[in-house]
């Protein structure tokens, strides 16, 4: 057995997996204990998920998104390139980008850089034996700028253990890695994915001051989407072929996608950043009750709503947004997350397709995706044919101008088997498969 556990913002999930069978054996969930001490939220609900099971002296594996997750700035060379396969690198790690800068840094670069509070700095730029200068002007920025905040160096070889010696003589935490774009038209996200990990674990857990002792560092293994995606890469190797995920929170709606490489992609008219074959995408103006008001904004914008419908639903999600904590207990106001969830579900499809979220210029080819997994408490709390129909609309949006899927089936995943299938995949990883086919695999 072993205990697999969510310390998201607002809920702590835990599954019990069986891992001889690779099915859940409990479940529970609690409310996320910010205020006070997290390891009480998860407590209660380790304690729930094992209830009558008779198991002790289990091993743990948690992952946390808790106290806003990970923050990450992108520094690179120039915006089109490498401060873009940056920025796609980032995502697929689990952070959420709040910052991306471009070019030599001046005095008010790093300004905006402080503003915006990241818990990493990705440092980027040059492909190998390519730019030297911009990258060491910028680490030599940092290093007498006096800067704290931990940093990845993930840019041209050459310079490697000149800039990240000089940040370590000026007191910087950094962390190598290989560069994340070694060639033009390459993305490597990998060594840059795992660096951002240790990071996470090695410096941001502990400072966001979540529990009071260092239990909860020990026991938090990655950033929750990082888990996430893991998951879904596992599903897309043991059931083949592509695949779509899209998660509905109170705050954002992720998007991931496991397509197949295409060796078109590195012709005439390849991408200069590269593309990531296994990627996520954050919309931060569209969730269920924090960001509701965005979603009715963005779906004007993309005219699926009326404007008398328009008018009442902005009602709706502003109530939402005051009220985070509000629950839908009568068949109204459950048609109104229904709604709002299909909305938010259907332009994080869109921008994810298009491209525009992940800066890929011809965006994501998603024709051959044979499974869009939908996933949040509002599609896990929903009867299955309430779900089934927010990702019917999804898959029926003809207008999005974006190439459907040619043959897709839907399912949610109702256990939250996705986080628990990544946290296991490493020391695991035949009881993580077992554990996705078994409660996913629908074909």
């Amino acid at each position: 057995m072993a205990v697999c556990a969510d310390v998201g913002s607002t809920y702590t999930k835990v599954a019990v997996v069986d891992l001889a069978a690779g099915v859940l054996a409990g479940a529970a969930a609690a409310p996320t204990t910010v205020g006070t001490d997290v390891l009480h939220g998860l407590d209660a609900a380790v304690a729930a998920a094992t209830a009558g099971l008779g198991i002790a002296d289990v091993p743990w594996y948690v992952c946390s998104s808790a106290g806003g997750g990970l923050r990450l700035a992108v520094v690179g060379y120039e915006p089109l390139v490498t401060a873009q396969a940056g920025r796609r690198v980032g995502l697929s790690a689990g952070a959420h980008v709040v910052h991306v800068a471009a070019g030599r840094l001046g005095a008010a670069d790093l300004t905006a850089l402080r503003a915006a509070r990241c818990d990493v700095v990705l440092l980027v730029g040059g492909t190998d034996g390519g730019d030297t200068d911009t990258i060491t002007h910028n680490a030599t920025r940092l290093a007498r700028a006096r800067w704290r905040t931990p940093v990845v160096y993930a840019g041209n070889a050459d310079v490697r253990a000149q800039v990240t010696g000089l940040l370590r003589d000026a007191g910087v935490p950094v962390t190598d890695a290989d560069n994340v774009l070694p060639r033009i038209g390459v993305l490597a996200p990998a060594s840059a994915r795992a660096a951002i990990r240790t990071v996470f674990l090695r410096h941001v857990i502990g400072g966001k001051r979540l529990s009071r002792g260092s239990r909860f560092a020990r026991l938090v293994r990655a950033a929750t989407p990082d888990a996430v995606l893991t998951g879904v890469e596992v599903l897309a190797d043991t059931l083949g072929g592509d695949l779509a995920v899209v998660d509905v929170g109170g705050a954002t709606t992720d998007v991931y996608s496991v397509l197949t490489p295409d060796e078109r992609a590195s012709g005439p008219g390849r991408e200069v950043a590269g593309v990531l074959w296994r990627a996520r995408t954050v919309e931060g103006d569209l969730g269920m009750r924090w960001s509701a008001p965005g979603v009715v904004r963005a779906a004007v914008e993309e005219r699926l709503l009326s404007a008398a419908e328009a008018d009442d639903l902005a009602a709706a999600a502003a109530r939402r947004a005051a009220d985070p904590a509000l629950l839908a207990d009568d068949d109204e106001e459950r048609a109104v997350d229904r709604r709002i969830a299909t909305l938010a579900a259907t332009v994080a499809l869109r921008r994810h397709a298009r491209g525009a979220a992940t800066g890929e210029r011809a965006g994501r080819d998603l024709r051959d995706v044979r499974l869009l997994v939908g996933s949040g408490g509002v599609l896990r709390h929903a009867p299955a044919q309430v779900s089934g129909e927010v990702l019917t609309a999804v898959l029926a949006d003809h207008a999005g101008g974006w190439a459907l899927p040619r043959a897709a089936a839907a399912v949610v995943d109702a256990d939250y088997v996705l986080a628990a299938g990544g946290l296991l995949a490493e020391e695991h990883p035949v009881a993580a498969r077992a554990l996705l086919r078994h409660h996913l695999g629908t074909y």
